[in-house]
Parts: C-alpha cells; sequence; structure tokens
C-alpha cells in the first residue's frame, strides 16, 4: 500500500476542517418550516419508497420481503404487491443489514409490467463455504390479472456471494439514461479486509463486483449474461490490469459503473440533471455524500469521506495521504463529509473549527424536485441512521447544492426514530422512512411525507 502519512496538528485539521465543510454549521433556519406529516404506519422496516411515473400510489418495500401498496390517505393494502419473503434469508431481528434491500419499476412499466427488487437470499450452491448467504438482483412480472407482482415470475439476474452479514448496499433505480444502478457494499465485516476479502479489498478490486455501483441494460443480452452492458460503462471493452496488485480476477467487470465504495446503501438519480447522488456509508469516522456525472473511483479503502484511510489504523485522522487509486486518474471528492458523534471533541477541535457531528451512518435523500415546497427546489433532501445504535435518534438533512463546490448544510434537525432511507413518489415529492427498532422487529415501522408546514 502507498505510504500514508498522518497530520496531527491543530493547524492543519483547521485547514481541512475548513475544506471539508465551509461553513458546514450555517443553519439559519430558513427550512425550518418544513413538516413531516405522518402517511402510514404499522411497517416493520420499511427501506424503499418508490413509484412508477405519475402514479398517485405509493408503493413502500418492507426489509422483511413485502411491497405493499399505499394510497396517499394512507391507506395500505391489505395484501402485498410482492411477497419474496420465502426466497429470503432469515432475518435477525435484533440487528440485521439483509433483507429486501432495493425495488424499482421498469421505466416502461405501464406497457411491461416489470420490477427490480434486490435481496438477500441463503446461500446459493456452490458459494464458498462459510460464506453468509447470496444477494439477488431479479426481474419479477404481473400475475394474470395484472393486480399484483408474481413470485413465479421471477428471472434471476446476479447472483452476488456475500462473505459477511453486513455492508450489502442495496439501492436500485433507473437512471435517466434508462439503464439499471445497483449498489454493492464491500461485503461486510470491517476495514475491507476479512475473510472473503481480496488481499486489496473489493472497493479497489475492479475485477470483483462487490463495493461498486453497477449499471445494466435489462432490455438486452451480452453474450450469456441475462443483461446488456452499456457500451460506455468504463470497463465495457476491458482495460490492461496494473501490475503490483493481487487482483482477484483476470479481468475488470464490464457491469461496474463506480468503484471504490464501502456500503452504498441509499443512492439516487437528479432527476432534472441524470447526476448520481451517492451516500457511501462510513466507518468509525466519517460520512459522505458524492456528486458524480461519469464513471469513477470513490476511494475505499484508501479512503474514508474527504480523509485518508489506513485498514491497519482505522481510528487515525489522516489529512493528507499520497495513497493512489489502482485504477482511475484520481479520486472522486465527496461534496459533503461529516463526523460521527465525538469525532471532533476527540480530535481536540474548537467549535468554530466546524467539524460538525452529526450521525453515524447516512441515509441518502434525493435532490427535490417536485412542485409542492418551491423553496426547497434543487436542494438535497437526505439523513443519517441515528447518533448510537443503541438509541433511535436519527437526523433529517437539508444541503445546498454548489455546482462544482462543496455543498453546505442548512437544516440538520433530529428525529426520534431511526431514519432508514427517503423515498419519492410518481409526482417527485419526498417522503422519510423510520422504525423505533435497530433491527427488523416489531411494526413501528413509519412513512412521512415531507411537505411546507401548510
Amino acid at each position: 500500500m502507498p505510504r500514508i502519512r498522518h497530520i496531527l496538528t491543530l493547524l492543519l485539521v483547521s485547514a481541512l476542517a475548513f475544506a471539508l465543510a465551509q461553513d458546514g454549521s450555517s443553519e439559519d433556519g430558513s427550512f425550518d418550516f418544513l413538516t413531516l406529516e405522518l402517511v402510514a404506519d404499522g411497517f416493520v422496516s420499511p427501506v424503499t419508497l418508490t413509484a412508477p411515473s405519475g402514479h398517485d400510489r405509493l408503493f413502500v418495500a418492507d426489509r422483511t420481503g413485502q411491497v405493499y401498496v399505499v394510497s396517499q390517505d394512507g391507506t395500505r393494502s391489505e395484501e402485498p404487491f410482492l411477497d419474496i419473503a420465502d426466497l429470503m434469508v432469515e432475518l435477525s431481528p435484533s440487528y440485521d443489514e439483509r433483507g429486501l434491500l432495493g425495488f424499482a419499476f421498469h421505466p416502461d412499466f405501464g406497457s411491461n409490467g416489470l420490477a427490480y427488487a434486490y435481496y438477500s437470499a441463503p446461500l446459493r450452491d456452490g458459494a464458498p463455504e462459510g460464506w453468509n448467504h447470496t444477494a439477488h438482483l431479479s426481474e419479477f412480472g404481473l400475475n394474470a390479472d395484472g393486480s399484483a407482482l408474481d413470485p413465479g415470475t421471477e428471472r434471476v439476474l446476479l447472483e452476488i456471494d456475500q462473505p459477511q452479514m453486513n455492508h450489502n448496499g442495496g439501492e436500485v433505480t433507473f437512471g435517466n439514461d434508462g439503464y439499471l444502478y445497483l449498489g454493492l457494499g464491500d461485503g461486510g465485516a470491517a476495514n475491507d479486509v476479512a475473510e472473503g476479502h481480496p488481499p486489496m479489498g473489493h472497493g479497489q478490486d475492479v475485477t470483483t463486483l462487490k463495493g461498486s455501483i453497477l449499471r445494466l441494460d435489462v432490455n438486452t443480452r451480452t453474450g450469456d449474461l441475462p443483461y446488456g452492458i452499456p457500451a460506455d460503462n468504463p470497463f465495457a471493452n476491458g482495460i490492461e490490469l496494473p501490475a503490483g496488485y493481487e487482483w482477484s480476477g483476470d479481468i475488470a467487470r464490464p457491469e461496474i459503473y463506480l468503484w471504490g465504495l464501502r456500503n452504498p446503501y441509499r443512492f439516487s438519480v437528479d432527476s432534472a440533471t441524470g447526476a448520481l447522488v451517492v451516500a457511501d456509508v462510513g466507518q468509525n469516522m466519517w460520512e459522505e455524500i458524492n456528486h458524480v456525472t461519469a464513471p469513477g473511483n470513490l476511494g475505499w479503502n484508501l479512503r474514508e469521506g474527504a480523509f485518508g484511510f489506513s485498514p491497519t489504523d482505522p481510528n487515525a485522522v489522516i489529512t493528507e495521504s499520497d495513497a493512489q487509486p489502482p485504477v482511475g486518474d484520481a479520486f472522486v471528492e465527496p461534496v459533503l463529509t461529516y463526523a460521527h458523534p465525538g469525532v471532533a471533541a476527540e480530535l481536540g477541535a474548537p467549535e468554530e473549527m466546524n467539524i460538525a457531528d452529526r450521525g453515524i451512518s447516512v441515509s441518502g435523500g434525493y435532490i427535490y424536485r417536485g412542485s409542492a415546497i418551491p423553496e426547497l427546489e434543487g436542494h438535497y433532501v437526505f439523513g443519517d441512521w441515528s447518533q448510537s445504535f443503541q438509541q433511535p435518534g436519527g437526523k433529517l438533512f437539508v444541503a445546498r447544492v454548489n455546482d462544482g463546490g462543496q455543498w453546505e448544510f442548512v437544516l440538520d434537525r433530529q428525529v426520534g426514530e431511526f431514519v432508514l432511507a427517503f423515498g419519492r413518489d410518481g409526482h417527485g415529492e419526498l417522503y422519510l422512512m423510520t422504525t423505533e427498532m435497530p433491527g427488523p422487529d416489531g411494526t413501528t415501522g413509519k412513512v412521512y411525507r415531507i411537505t411546507g408546514g401548510q
């Protein structure tokens, strides 16, 4: 690994804080009018809310394997629109990062009736012995009367063996380009170094799918693959792998669009520009948001947030690093980075340095392009899961989007529940999903509509 230099002086930490936050504590009350309106409750762990474009109904995916239809007045369908609980691994109620993690409609759902789910299935035959489970990306079609998706129509597009329970990624969404994007974590454990992880980590090893965001054409096929490879994917035509690294395979995977990710649990597409806004969950110190318009390397496990990272010293504050990407000209720089609780105090940094302690696990959201809240247009709405693993204490954030520069926090509001994810309906309006339980247990899961408070 390239040499990593630790800079521990307060002077350099202060300089970093300016670059990191750029007045990150500038919350001025301009978005205090936003309110959370309860739409529906009684879920276990709602993690996805979506709808076909223009539709009024909401489709809410619960981690336990069901997708429910919810009307705008909060009425929930008695029978699930999709139920794949029987296809999934058994979840641990105390805490689990597995389950039904992503769900998306095909852009032409109105004519082809297709939707896509990413979920945790039992370990497949032939998978490495002792690994945890196998993740599936699957396509589903409607039943005979068109009232629901039929699990019997499943077409498995991808099987990804996972060595550990955690860091599964999970976001499934379609871009403005019509391609399907899937976020995959680094396989779990810590530091991207554990059983089942390659010597250089999944994040930097582009011969593996984990630690990446994939970009697939589900309308075609390439060779024996059950999907097509977009011609402008960065490794669609192969690359010469740099020497000096212990690669896991012989070729870079053509499905990869972004790499160097730890756990892209949630990311979104800006419906106005087509850019990806990627929230990558950090480890011990930092959370990050990336705004990307082209393929690239986001840095893990050579970087965490805007900082260097050392797998052998994961709690070190590395403000300067001469680590170089094995693949890619440079690392993609995050547009927002924030600290875990206690990190700023641990640095001995005074308050005016604006290294804000905001949360422990970023729950990525959306750039608002709806019509109900004009003041919110073009702002990024997102959140954080909690302040600790023990007690629910999530956050609702709003950030000002600065083209070509660092984004700025303009709202940091405490939510007394675990913030699981954000959703967007068929008209571009945004929703917040929460639970009071750290694991998939109970029925405290709720869906809130984000409104202007009128």
